[in-house]
């Protein structure tokens, strides 16, 4: 019995290591690969077109969206939002620029 017992939380344990680890894993984005290399085709990239200025309210929606439900910027104040952000930027592996639209977007509703 006390084999068992130790065999199933071993189990259990494992189970909620790897729960961990792939919901810390979903959270971040991947890097977009650098260009000024051929692919394995051989063909030169293409050349990299600057992706249009998205707004503050759809980055919070894109990027928070991911891993949780997204609360209502009323719901904290803009000193609680800077720390929130300055957490989430570093999981969320949000750039400089995108940090900043994101606050200034959650500041806005105050």
């Amino acid at each position: 019995m006390k084999q068992k017992l130790t065999w199933f939380l071993a189990a259990m344990s494992s189970i909620g290591f790897a729960i961990l680890v792939l919901s810390i894993a979903g959270c971040s984005t991947a890097a977009p690969p650098k260009g000024g290399t051929a692919d394995e085709s051989g063909k030169p990239p293409v050349a990299a077109v600057k992706p249009a200025r998205t707004g503050g309210a759809e980055l919070w929606g894109r990027n928070c969206g991911h891993c949780h439900n997204i609360r209502s910027p009323a719901s904290y104040s803009d000193a609680q939002w800077e720390v929130v952000m300055l957490h989430m930027r570093v999981r969320a592996n949000l750039t400089a620029d995108e940090h900043k639209e994101i606050l200034a977007f959650l500041k806005s509703a105050h």
